[in-house]
């Protein structure tokens, strides 16, 4: 990619996530998120139907008349985007490829959590550390999360969660909210260990990304489908009716191996599937953030 072709995809991408986020994001993200807390903000004099139990005795009893105390919601939490860069991202049936929708979807998150004052961070992983980069706040802060996103070129092709996970349980103490963007094709059990550490000291949401064709063997004879992060190539009699079906199941498979897992450690999980040509993501990040604001 030029450079003249990577500060496009970015510009795009700022414009299609604003947009996103302007319209439907920013009041969901806040409500679903909360800060840390409740702090002091200013006195106000009484109105007729204020809370009673906010008057304010000492600036009362001084001017004479009474004032309440008003309070806001502390947020600048600790927002952190952990991705997958292996070489299965490249894979893509609609419009994009499954990287440049992790991409996209990180923009929409990234955005949305600088609207709220929250700081927002990077991990890019695939079988080992690709790059790491602390949480900060501002515009730039976030385009630049954008750009090295899609300008990464993984030195690994294979998928190794559990390093994304460790590297975050190393680099960062405090809670956060983490989003684990990934197609989820690591059958190792070290990063189940790993999740299920990074669920209890952090908000863990596993954001799932699924293009449909990859559960289908197309029916053109024998073909030969190549693993993108082992190399590995396996002949498939696409004519067999029961090689369909078995390939189709497997895949099934592994995808509710992912959500039992999810379900059984409390780790919130949205599937996004790339079976739209625009903007998939809108229509389950916003069930995701109304569901979160109605369960707190």
């Amino acid at each position: 990619m030029t450079t003249r072709e990577l500060v496009r995809k970015v510009r795009n991408i700022e414009i299609r996530t604003r947009g996103a986020v302007n319209e439907l994001f920013s009041g969901e993200y806040h409500s679903a998120f909360k800060g840390r807390g409740i702090e002091f903000s200013e006195v106000r004099e009484y109105v007729p139907g204020d809370d009673v139990r906010a008057i304010d005795w000492n600036v009362t009893a001084r001017e004479g008349k009474p004032y309440i105390k008003l309070f806001e919601e502390e947020r600048e939490l600790n927002v952190m985007l952990l991705v997958d860069v292996s070489a299965s991202g490249e894979f893509g049936s609609v419009a994009a490829f499954k990287r440049e929708m992790a991409a996209e979807v990180a923009g929409v998150l990234a955005f949305s959590a600088l609207r709220n004052q929250d700081k927002v961070g990077l991990v890019l992983f695939s079988d080992h550390l690709e790059q790491y980069v602390p949480a900060k706040g501002g515009t730039e802060h976030a385009l630049r999360l954008i750009r090295d996103l899609l300008a990464s070129e993984a030195s690994g092709r294979g998928t190794d969660l559990s390093v994304g996970l460790e590297t975050l349980l190393k680099g960062l103490h405090k809670r956060a909210i983490v989003f684990l963007i990934s197609d989820f094709q690591d059958e190792r059990e070290a990063w189940r260990d790993a999740a299920k550490v990074a669920a209890a000291k952090h908000d863990l949401v596993a954001l799932h990304i699924i293009d449909p064709r990859e559960r289908e063997l197309p029916r053109i004879g024998w073909f030969p489908a190549e693993d993108p992060e082992t190399g590995e190539v396996v002949w498939f009699d696409t004519t067999s009716r029961t090689v369909r079906a078995g390939y189709h199941l497997g895949r099934l498979r592994r995808e509710s191996e992912v959500e039992q897992f999810c379900v059984k450690n409390s780790i919130d999980r949205v599937v996004i599937e790339l079976s739209e040509p625009d903007q998939p993501y809108l229509r389950p990040l916003v069930r995701f953030f109304r569901q979160r604001e109605r369960m707190r």
